[in-house]
């Protein structure tokens, strides 16, 4: 069951409360043979997008207004900035411009509605850029939190509870995405009790918004170390006390969600059997981790729109902004419908007046309902044009199948390729258009990440060297393998600088104090090996060819398999994150290091 809390009518800055309830949590602790917990405090981190906010307005004469902005939806920017100026949705046109980074960071519109007034009031075009400092400070880092997590086994170490407490720093305002740590907490095993009260919390500090997995990587670092903390009570190996408890089809969430087939075993047998996992890591204050992580993705709105050239070539329109190459991945799913090289479809990315509405490019979503929108607009073109062949031959459009590229008729006497009937489109009827929207509400189908990661702590210094890192993802169905393997690579690299470096620091006067690059460390190609990947393919069983989502889940665990490896390098158990030098260094120094929650 999902409860909200209550207004008790008194206050306080708890914003909202929530509750999700599986089973008896009580009963399941009460036959559990074994138990373990832990608190951990995460703190404030950036998104870490290369450009800053900006954006370019244009108010015309007859009221209208243009916005070119680096936005991660065109559309959602659109009723932002309608509802701000006070103007039909209709009289705003939003054309999204190449965009250097967002993961959650720029779904919110800040600098447009102020250019669009100065340009009304000047009569000229307007843009405005966010400095480093204001992008840092003023818009939405991701929540700061403190996750409390216990976890009960029975006598032959199968999960029979578990129990989180998740509160999260919503900034100045509420909102935070604790809504979804609760759905990831527990997600990733078979519970069959389980008790999750979640808090969005308001502080002063910046607003918080969504960053890449948002909630999913602050609940994985806890809920990782008891799962360690119970195989080694267990005497087990670890990958192996996971796969004993994974989720599979048919597992119940605690949030009440039943799973389709999903990837998760798959993911860890891969881990497993690899070769990285297998080989001896020898050497003084050397460890190895290993996590597994979660991303539940979601659906919502997608349009495309294609239209065929009369060299058999086609334009297609996508609604979705472009931030991980999704125009290639989305183009290769129409041409794959219609039996088409890929190189003969065009693909670009609409604004508000040329493609219909489409949701924000988030929650690994795209690839998915983008591609789906992709194929339905393939299916249109196809329905187009059978229709036109028939016309060409004289018969009945019944009578005639495509397959592979070439129209004919049912009877095997008449062939016509797609080029070759595009030539003819215009003495058929005219241009030939397809239209594809979908807003699918099921299906969707989560992905599951899992790393192993190899470290060598400095014991003077307490800074950690990363020796070796896999990524391991399922994909469902990878469309374009690079792709994919650029999003693990990209996503490990932000989950590794979240568990390392990376934090909100502010003065004594509450004020941020590292609000450039040069003060917040970000992790460069200095900082790691080169990311190894390896693609798992458990199809979506809710997708046409499969697809699953993979631009998020790869963030989760990194921090949860950094702390079990310089556990196992070094005997000390940090519970807060980032685990920086000073922290490790402390901890060592301590004349019992079993569990630091550094300050």
């Amino acid at each position: 069951t999902h409860v909200f809390g209550e207004d008790t009518g008194k206050q306080s800055n708890i914003a909202a409360q929530m509750r999700d309830e599986l089973g008896d949590v009580e009963a399941g602790f009460a036959q559990a043979s074994l138990t373990a917990e832990t608190e951990v405090h995460t703190a404030t981190v950036h998104q870490g997008y290369i450009e800053p906010h900006n954006g370019t307005a244009q108010w015309s004469q007859d009221g209208s207004l243009t916005i070119w902005t680096s936005t991660q939806g065109a559309f959602t920017a659109q009723k932002q900035i309608a509802a701000i100026l006070g103007l039909a949705v209709g009289r705003v046109r939003v054309i999204p411009t190449e965009i250097g980074g967002g993961f959650g960071g720029k779904i919110p519109s800040y600098v447009e509605p102020a250019a669009a007034m100065l340009s009304k009031k000047t009569g000229q075009p307007v843009k405005i850029v966010m400095t480093r400092a204001d992008t840092f400070e003023g818009t939405g880092p991701t929540p700061g939190s403190c996750v409390r997590v216990k976890i009960g086994v029975d006598a032959a170490g199968k999960l029979i509870a578990g129990q989180a407490w998740i509160a999260f720093e919503s900034g100045a305002y509420p909102g935070c995405p604790v809504g979804a740590a609760a759905m990831c907490v527990f997600a990733c095993y078979d519970f069959p009790n389980a008790l999750v009260d979640s808090f969005d919390v308001v502080v002063n500090k910046p607003r918080s918004f969504a960053y890449r997995a948002p909630g999913s990587t602050h609940v994985a670092f806890a809920v990782e170390k008891v799962m360690d903390e119970l195989a080694v009570k267990l005497g087990k190996d670890p990958v192996q006390f996971r796969l004993d408890n994974i989720a599979v089809e048919g597992t119940r969430r605690s949030d009440g969600v039943v799973y389709p087939r999903i990837g998760a075993k798959e993911c860890l047998e891969v881990v497993r059997d690899s070769e990285h996992y297998k080989s001896v890591l020898e050497g003084p204050n050397r460890g190895r981790g290993v996590a597994l992580g979660y991303w539940f993705n979601v659906g919502l709105k997608s349009s495309v729109t294609a239209s065929v050239n009369t060299d058999g070539t086609v334009q297609l329109v996508e609604g979705s902004t472009d931030i991980g190459g999704t125009r290639t991945s989305i183009a290769m799913q129409f041409a794959e419908t219609l039996g088409l090289a890929a190189s003969d479809i065009n693909p670009s990315v609409g604004d508000t007046s040329t493609v219909g509405y489409t949701d924000v490019t988030g929650g690994s979503r795209v690839t998915y309902a983008t591609g789906w929108a992709a194929y339905e607009a393939a299916q249109d073109v196809k329905a187009q044009m059978v229709v036109r062949a028939a016309l060409v031959w004289e018969i009945d459009a019944d009578q005639v199948e495509y397959e592979d590229g070439s129209f004919r008729t049912k009877d095997g006497s008449k062939r016509i390729g797609f080029k070759e009937l595009a030539g003819k489109i215009d003495d058929t009827g005219g241009p030939v258009v397809g239209q594809g929207s979908v807003d699918p509400a099921a299906g969707v189908g989560g992905s599951f990440s899992a790393n192993i990661a190899d470290i060598e702590v400095d014991p003077d210094t307490g800074k950690v060297g990363i020796l070796r890192f896999t990524a391991v993802q399922d994909a469902g169905k990878a469309i374009h393998p690079s792709y994919v393997e650029g999003q693990m690579q990209g996503g490990s690299v932000q989950g590794i600088g979240w568990g390392l470096n990376e934090e909100y620091s502010y003065t004594d006067e509450g004020r941020m104090a590292n609000s450039t690059f040069l003060d917040y460390r970000i992790p460069t190609c200095l900082d790691l090996p080169m990311i190894e990947t390896i693609i798992v393919e458990v199809p979506n069983p809710g997708h046409p060819y499969g697809v699953r989502g993979v631009g998020e889940a790869s963030i989760a665990p990194p921090p949860a398999a950094l702390s079990a490896a310089i556990k196992n390098a070094v005997g000390v158990d940090l519970v807060e994150l980032p685990m920086r030098p000073d922290r490790i260094f402390t901890a060592l120094s301590a004349s019992n290091p079993t569990s630091v929650a550094a300050g």
